[in-house]
């Protein structure tokens, strides 16, 4: 078809494809300017990334970054592209003639290292601050240094080493049993009680509990990490299972009775006590339970039955001296105290009875003459405090005696404010004559002083000690009765 001249510059003028013309020289060497500039920007960064880490930097085709075929491809289809994509960053790049060689202020090797040979044109940093220009350099990634404390291939020495030190570590990586065991071995060789358990923590989330119990019987440092840990977590049911897989019986029935603390209500610990009768303890265990038993049955019936009488006003003792506590879980010795103050003097049939739970419990002497004396000398009984140690022989003559030395007994009275009468008797009772005289005066009884030196014989003691005392008093004249005595045969 044969345009007419007209329409042919019509034609031409509104194509989108233009001739090639000499006013376009400008237009190129600006583009060309531009992939400078990307090309400049790009070896900046490989060199910044060089200085610090000499792993080599790849593009996404595989090409080493900074190289001279990964340079003039990046070129080439910068310029190849300008034909197709249109940009705001990158005007439209013309197929057209390109410049004389002559006019252009870069060398190809320039070109490539981002270089210019006459400096005529704008710096790097210059055209990095120009926002219209974009950076089409490819990420490149971070230096192996920087992700040393993530990588996650370490071996079994090496983690404990790195949980020693309290870096970053992980246990998920050890998959297999073999691993898992080495990982522990390694931990208990460390002597690390923190590390030990860390590891069986993972172990006990990781393996099934079977083979940890059979893994932990040849491991006993281990093992007692274990046993200690699930003490402190509170994991009664699997330590039971664990003693039982251990063969270990009693220490998986002193496990079970532990769980006794558990329960508040006071019938249903009996109710639990009673069936741990049946669990097989050692023999000495065995009868602590019982015992235990025995006692918090007998207990829940003296508090029900003193719960009422109180409550009745039958007795004076619960009026004048009001209960201030629940005897329920108490200790055997606060039982039998308690039995001392109010159930004194009862039937040895009774459960409340001194004398029943001194004979059930089998309470040596030593320890009921001290509870029972406690208990009745904060009543100022005195009468039941001399019963307590007075004795008749086979002719019917009576004697104190004690299993616990008298000067103790001595210092129980004074703490419950005991009248001088009462100490001075039990002074007496004392055998060594300077402790004798020791407590005497602490206490202040004259007679005991005065009689002991009469006994030793010892007049300038006798007389030393009555300038201490009042002139005039009683005892003032017993001293002069005493030095006035010519039966006495004095040793000085």
């Amino acid at each position: 078809m044969i345009r007419s001249k007209p329409d042919e510059d019509e034609y031409w003028n509104s194509s989108k494809f233009k001739a090639f013309t000499f006013d376009d020289e400008d237009d190129d060497f600006t583009r060309l300017k531009e992939s400078k500039r990307a090309v400049n920007s790009i070896r900046s960064l490989v060199e910044e990334e060089d200085e610090e880490d000499d792993v080599e930097k790849v593009s996404w085709s595989g090409e080493p970054v900074g190289s001279i075929s990964w340079s003039v491809k990046e070129t080439e289809s910068s310029i190849r592209s300008t034909g197709e994509v249109r940009d705001q960053s990158f005007p439209k790049i013309h197929t057209a003639p390109s410049l004389p060689k002559n006019s252009s202020g870069y060398s190809l090797s320039s070109l490539f290292k981002g270089k210019a040979k006459t400096g005529n044109f704008q710096s790097f940093s210059e055209s990095f601050g120009d926002p219209s220009i974009r950076n089409y350099a490819p990420e490149l990634r971070k230096p192996k240094s920087e992700y040393k404390d993530y990588v996650s291939d370490w071996t079994p020495e090496e983690t404990v080493k790195r949980m020693q030190q309290g870096k970053v570590y992980s246990l998920e990586k050890f998959h297999s049993l073999q691993d898992k065991l080495l990982l522990l071995d390694e931990a208990v060789n460390a002597h690390d009680g923190n590390v030990i358990t860390a590891v069986l923590i993972y172990l006990k989330k990781s393996l099934s509990k079977e083979i940890l119990f059979r893994e932990l019987i040849t491991r006993e440092i281990a093992l007692r990490h274990y046993i200690h840990y699930l003490k402190e977590i509170g994991e009664q049911k699997l330590l039971v299972e664990l003693f039982k897989s251990l063969d270990r019986t009693e220490d998986m029935a002193l496990m079970q009775y532990r769980d006794h603390l558990n329960i508040r209500d006071e019938n249903k610990r009996r109710d639990f006590l009673k069936n741990c009768l049946s669990l097989p303890f050692s023999p000495d265990d065995a009868t602590h339970v019982q015992d235990h038993y025995t006692l918090l049955e007998r207990q829940i019936i003296i508090e029900a039955n003193d719960k009422q009488v109180e409550s009745s006003g039958q007795a004076d003792i619960f009026k004048k001296y009001p209960r201030k506590a629940s005897i329920l879980n108490m200790p055997i010795i606060t039982t039998l105290y308690y039995s001392c103050f109010y159930h004194y003097g009862e039937s040895d049939g009774t459960f409340s009875s001194p004398a029943n739970i001194r004979k059930t419990f089998r309470i040596s002497d030593k320890q009921f003459l001290l509870t029972c004396l406690g208990a009745r000398a904060k009543l100022k009984a005195w009468f039941d405090v001399d019963a307590l140690f007075t004795t008749k022989n086979w002719l019917g003559y009576t004697k104190k005696r004690s299993p616990i030395g008298f000067h103790r007994i001595v210092d129980i009275l004074q703490k419950n404010n005991a009248p001088v009468q009462v100490l001075q008797d039990y002074v007496n009772l004392v055998e060594d004559a300077e402790q004798k005289i020791s407590l005497a005066q602490k206490y202040k009884c004259h007679d005991v002083i005065i009689n002991t030196y009469r006994d030793l014989k010892d007049r300038q003691q006798l007389i030393v000690y009555r300038g201490k005392v009042e002139r005039g008093s009683s005892e003032y004249r017993k001293i002069e009765e005493i030095l006035s005595n010519s039966q006495i045969r004095w040793k000085n």
